[in-house]
């Protein structure tokens, strides 16, 4: 509501106006904020964001606010927001918007990619003054200006920016849900009957004037029209039910006979205003005088009090603008569509001159369908899915040819799917089967129609679809056939042991059957070679078409090819498989920097999951923890379920048997509900690891068997090796998982996996034969990056020496063991290593937590990895921070380790009182 008097319409609202001045004093104090103003329409929040601008004399205040007609076009309230501010698009720092935004070319965007943008460009024009950015209708922004709104707010902290948005009350949870919220109910009795009372001008009756109240309930905005728009004779009965659209409906019934009051032509130009949603009164104007409209009809607008038309087109309330539009009638709304797309510079503005021609088309219009194919294809290159899939969409309505539709509407289903909107996706693939469509175009529907059951249920049904899809597409000699079959056997993969009887050979076994390997082969045609030999062939016979795989990833890797991004969740689990500690550790290095390099979060958290791993096994405990927190972080900000697997290993291997019994507990229920056989096999055996560093051996056995129950690609190794421990220390038999595990490491002949086959084989032999076979084992990982397992290896060697009698030589490797696991963090298995050393009569002391004051998780990944040489803007653009907010924390990790440089940050010292590793 924007009436000049403040006093008058804020009447009753101290409430919010206090914490709008605080929000203002903590501004002028250094500090970011961001608040979201709930309340339903007419209620007041127009008004809170005018007061907020006139008391912030010191800030530079931006304002946008959302269209319902332009909800779909992507960017268009961040495009609006940023028209507002001084013009700094051209910095390099900036360059996601701009691409963002179509006034340059490059590299598509990732949404995120652009949100870092956005942060940097508010905390760069806030370096002048304080920034308070208000949006207005923030429930009508386009999706991608909500997601990066969001996620701007969720990383202010010492900007000096201010993000307030204004929303409709409604109870679904939206891009802005968990931000700080300032619910705006109606006024107090009071209150309500004192802005009654300057509004009426006419003698009520008391009891009129309380029914008044009491139906408004206190809205402001219902209060002040309502009373205009009733005729002298209804003031004395109130003004009547609320219907089923409540004040809103009535608020807008009341503009409207104000609206409908209007000469043709003023009705006409409200039309253009209220579908015009940058407010450019050239624009407008220009619009207009396509309609034979002139200068007098702005004037009788004005004056009836809807809208004023200056510097900028403004409604006086946004529900004018919605109440106009909808009242328009649908020959109305086309020529004002039309009238636009003409007057919209179509070299300037194509999209939006694209999107108005659409709503201007009545019928079929090849024309419009094929300039909104070409608008989806420039809001691709640019990162606008969800924008390109609208356009697909509407042109697929369009498209009189009914083969070209259903190519159309599969093209708008596949945009919808990328876009993360399934549900869309499967609704538009009905419209995709109709019509005169080819076998090739049914397969491909069908491959779709298979991921999105896929990306819905994972591990169930998922796989027959996919390999069904793979079927038709290899049947017509499609390309796409090979990658679709990969696609259906890492479904079958996935789903493992809660899928469908010999559902991975099944899909291995079409896999091989299908037409030869494309000369030469590329990394993608390798992988799904030696994945399908090792289910159908065996271990041994398919480890040399695995190694040629992950050679030829590692090449690719090295080369920087996106698909290496895109398949690295299938190719890295290769390297372990094949006991290749160098190329688990080269690959998942290189596709950490790959995918931040090319702003692949959506794969990023996966890549950082699997590098966290590595080095979990390399005994670096410490920095596994803190990749996984930057896992997490990604995960909570781009809206996806945090991976479990990390954390579940890191537990586990730590000895934290109350957190990782937890995590196991809740990775097995949410495995099973989700059909995810591999994650149930690897919490399995993450419980293994865990019983055995506590010296629980039948547990860690029976977790162990569960675990091997299922091949799981890249782990099932481990879990044999788990399960000899845990059997020989329960005088149980291991001969069967001891011969599986020798089979497998002579196969692939690696020191990693010779060194953990000796290490097994010397817990079940004697004499002499043990102490060599222990001596192998040292040997050989002590030629790996695998330190974690080394140290394991001491520990058993030093306890088998210790029942020898040879005390002695087991403390040596005790305290090897001993020291290298309490370093590392592997308190479980270490204080079996200080049992032992007690048991020889030598005393440890036993790892205390540390009791100074710690870094919080993120002042420690920000310290090690300024420790690392990262400058503060490298550093925001990893963590998603502003460059401002990263020197905050910086500060604060100086004060705590009483170093006053960088150079001084010590990365031991980091980990020693960081949460991950002190307490």
């Amino acid at each position: 509501m924007r009436i000049r008097d403040q006093s008058l319409q804020l009447e009753g609202r101290r409430r919010e106006c206090e914490a709008l001045d605080r929000l203002v004093a903590d501004l002028g104090a250094g500090h970011s904020s961001a608040l979201v103003l709930r309340g339903e329409a007419g209620i007041g929040k127009t008004a809170l964001l005018d007061y907020l601008e006139a008391n912030a004399p010191s800030c530079r205040v931006a304002r946008a606010a959302g269209v319902e007609s332009e909800m779909e076009l992507a960017f268009g309230g961040l495009h609006q927001l940023c028209t507002r501010l001084p013009d700094r698009l051209s910095d390099p720092r900036h360059e996601a918007l701009s691409t963002a935004f179509g006034l340059s070319t490059g590299t598509p965007p990732d949404r995120f990619q652009v949100g870092l943008a956005m942060l940097n460009l508010l905390a760069d024009v806030a370096e002048d003054a304080p920034l308070i950015c208000l949006i207005d209708d923030a429930q009508w922004l386009d999706r991608m200006s909500a997601q990066t709104l969001a996620f701007v707010a969720r990383r202010l902290l010492a900007e000096r920016v201010a993000l307030v948005f204004a929303i409709r009350e409604h109870g679904d949870a939206n891009e802005l849900t968990g931000l700080p919220e300032l619910l705006v109910t109606g006024l107090g009795y009071d209150d309500a009957r004192a802005l009654l009372d300057t509004t009426v001008t006419r003698v009520l009756d008391e009891r009129v004037r309380d029914r008044f109240v009491a139906e408004t309930r206190g809205n402001p905005l219902a209060l002040i029209e309502l009373p205009r728009s009733l005729p002298a004779g209804r003031l004395t009965s109130g003004f009547g039910r609320t219907g089923p659209d409540g004040l809103a409906g009535k608020l807008e019934q009341g503009f409207l006979l104000r609206f409908d009051a209007l000469p043709a032509d003023a009705g006409l130009l409200l039309l253009i205003a209220a579908a015009e949603p940058v407010g450019d009164p050239a624009l407008l104007w220009r619009a207009a005088e396509r309609l034979g409209i002139g200068a007098e009809a702005a004037a009788d607008a004005q004056t009836a009090g809807l809208i004023d038309i200056g510097s900028r087109v403004r409604f006086r309330h946004p529900l004018i603008r919605s109440a106009v539009y909808r009242a328009g009638s649908a020959a109305d709304l086309r020529a004002v569509h039309s009238a636009l797309a003409g007057a919209t510079d179509a070299s300037l503005d194509p999209d939006r001159r694209a999107w108005h021609r659409a709503y201007a088309t009545v019928g079929l219009d090849e024309e419009v369908a094929a300039e909104l194919e070409s608008a989806a294809a420039r809001a691709q290159a640019r990162g606008g899915v969800g924008t390109a899939a609208a356009f697909l969409q509407r042109a697929t309505e369009l498209t009189p040819d009914p083969g070209r539709r259903a190519e159309r509407a599969l093209a708008a289903a596949g945009a919808k799917f990328e876009a993360g909107e399934p549900d869309a996706a499967y609704d538009l693939l009905s419209a995709a089967e109709i019509g005169p469509v080819d076998d090739l175009h049914r397969a491909r529907l069908a491959r779709l129609r298979a991921q999105i059951s896929f990306a819905h249920r994972r591990g169930r049904e998922a796989g027959a679809l996919l390999l069904d899809a793979a079927n038709r597409l290899d049947a017509l000699h499609d390309p796409m056939a090979r990658e679709a079959y990969l696609e259906a056997l890492g479904a079958a993969v996935f789903a493992g042991r809660l899928g469908s009887h010999r559902n991975v050979q099944k899909a291995a076994e079409a896999a091989r059957a299908a037409h030869p390997t494309p000369r030469p082969a590329g990394a993608m045609d390798l992988l799904l070679d030696g994945v399908a030999s090792r289910f159908t062939d065996g271990y041994t016979v398919a480890v040399p078409s695995l190694r040629r795989a992950l050679q030829a990833f590692r090449q690719a890797a090295e080369r920087g090819e996106d698909k290496v991004v895109q398949w690295l969740w299938r190719g890295c689990p290769v390297a372990p498989e094949l006991w290749d500690d160098e190329a688990w550790h080269e690959l998942t290095d290189r596709g950490v920097e790959l995918a931040r390099g090319q702003g692949a979060l959506g794969v990023l958290p996966g890549a950082l999951t699997y590098r966290a791993v590595v080095h979990l096994h390399a005994g670096e405990f410490g920095a596994a923890a803190m990749l996984l927190t930057e896992s997490d972080a990604l995960a909570s900000a781009t809206g996806t379920t945090p991976l479990r697997d990390g954390r579940l290993m890191l537990a586990a291997w730590r000895g934290e048997e109350r957190a990782a019994a937890r995590l196991i507990d809740a990775a097995v229920q949410d495995a099973v509900a989700r059909g995810e056989g591999r994650a149930l096999g690897l919490a399995r055996h993450a419980a293994a690891v865990l019983y055995n560093g506590l010296g629980r051996y039948e547990a860690a056995l029976d977790a162990a068997r569960k675990a091997c129950e299922q091949e799981d690609l890249g782990f099932f190794a481990w879990s044999l090796a788990e399960a000899v421990e845990a059997a020989a220390r329960s005088d149980t038999g291991a001969s069967d998982a001891l011969s599986q595990l020798e089979e497998r490491a002579r196969a692939a002949g690696t020191d990693w996996g010779l060194g953990i086959w000796a290490r097994s084989a010397a817990l079940v032999a004697e004499g002499n034969d043990a102490d060599a076979l222990h001596r192998e084992a040292i040997e050989r990982l002590g030629r790996t990056r695998m330190v974690v397992h080394l140290a394991r290896a001491q520990l058993l060697y030093g306890e088998w020496l210790r029942r020898e009698n040879r005390r002695h030589d087991a403390r040596i490797q005790l305290r090897l063991a001993h020291d290298s696991l309490s370093r590392m963090g592997a308190r479980a298995f270490a204080d079996r290593a200080r049992q032992e050393l007690a048991a020889t009569g030598e005393t440890t002391r036993r790892q205390v937590a540390h009791t100074g004051e710690l870094l919080t998780a993120k002042e420690a990944q920000i310290a090690r990895l300024a420790a690392d040489g990262l400058t503060n803007h490298e550093i925001g653009g990893r963590l998603f921070l502003s460059p401002h907010t990263v020197d905050w924390h910086l500060r604060k990790v100086f004060s705590k380790l009483a170093v006053t440089s960088r150079k001084q940050l010590d990365p031991a010292l980091i980990d020693a009182i960081s949460p991950v590793t002190a307490g």
